[in-house]
């Protein structure tokens, strides 16, 4: 029972960071950019996706020594260039994988807030909803963070006027250390994460 939760947690962990990676990808090509699509990357085959260190090393190596884990698929190809929209392109593209999770987190927890008085339905059936729209809360809201290489950094230099490309530049260099002192050696940001991630599971799903 133990190792077909874990096949399960993983199975929707991977397909959920696919999708967000998909959407990346579905929205560059309706802007004009086919570089994802040519690349063979819109597929829910996770063999296109998985990136060996992120996906499966860094992850393993992280829970088991620390108890918390790290980690990110493949980033699908984009060339913002192509682009018919110049202007706010990355923008929308950025946004588009956080906002696929929350849509998952959206469908699966209302499917779980109106089948909670469903006598006929096992606490399994119900352990299983509640772990997809955390898991896709979580992504939604951590990815939505300003911290390069996170789609909230892409969101928010697309804001910033151009005199701040020094500054970009800067973070987009040290994103990544960031983020590790944030979520190793900075408890409050997780615990920010909990409490964000906990108000829109509440909002989406009401008290359970």
């Amino acid at each position: 029972m133990v190792a077909i939760s874990f096949i399960f947690s993983v199975a929707v962990l991977i397909f959920s960071v696919i999708i967000h990676e998909i959407s990346h990808g579905a929205v560059a090509s309706r802007l004009g950019d086919q570089t994802a699509k040519n690349a063979g990357r819109l597929t829910l085959n996770p063999l296109r996706h998985i990136d060996f260190v992120g996906t499966i090393i860094l992850p393993i190596f992280l829970i088991l020594t620390t108890g918390r884990g790290i980690g990110w698929a493949k980033p699908v190809p984009i060339n913002p260039y192509n682009f018919r929209d110049q202007k706010y392109g990355s923008l929308k593209v950025a946004i588009a994988g956080p906002a696929s999770n929350l849509l998952i987190a959206l469908i699966f927890g209302l499917l779980m807030r109106f089948t909670l008085n469903f006598n006929f339905l096992s606490p399994a059936f119900f352990q299983a909803i509640y772990f997809i729209v955390s898991v896709n809360i979580l992504l939604a809201v951590f990815n939505l963070m300003p911290v390069p290489p996170l789609d909230g950094s892409h969101i928010f230099f697309s804001l910033l006027p151009k005199s701040t490309l020094g500054a970009q530049i800067f973070l987009a260099r040290f994103g990544f250390l960031i983020l590790i002192f944030l979520i190793f050696f900075f408890q409050p940001f997780n615990n920010f994460l909990s409490y964000i991630t906990g108000a829109i599971f509440h909002l989406i799903v009401g008290s359970i």
